[in-house]
């Protein structure tokens, strides 16, 4: 990590996950944290698992109902997201 004099908090956290290799799983956090808030407490009782890998959300549906109305409606959930986590995070969903 690098020591600078001037460097706030919030620098030092952002250098510190990225030195540990932690963002990815910083990210998926905050996906997780979202994902009920954004989609609301139905969806997420259907969702059994979130995953974030290089820009690829993967999303483990199990009503197969849900599962299809997820996947018409892909780029508004990745726009969403995106936007709430304040940065282009996800590039991809896969619904399974």
């Amino acid at each position: 990590m690098k020591k600078k004099a001037d460097q706030t908090l919030k620098d030092v956290m952002k250098d510190m996950f990225k030195e540990f290799k932690l963002e990815n799983k910083l990210q998926e956090t905050q996906i997780k944290s979202v994902w009920q808030a954004l989609m609301g407490p139905g969806v997420d009782t259907y969702t059994s698992a979130i995953r974030l890998k290089d820009g690829v959300l993967t999303l483990t549906i199990v009503s197969a109902p849900l599962k299809q109305e997820l996947t018409f409606d892909k780029e508004r959930i990745r726009l969403a997201l995106n936007e709430a986590l304040g940065g282009e995070v996800v590039n991809t969903i896969v619904i399974r």
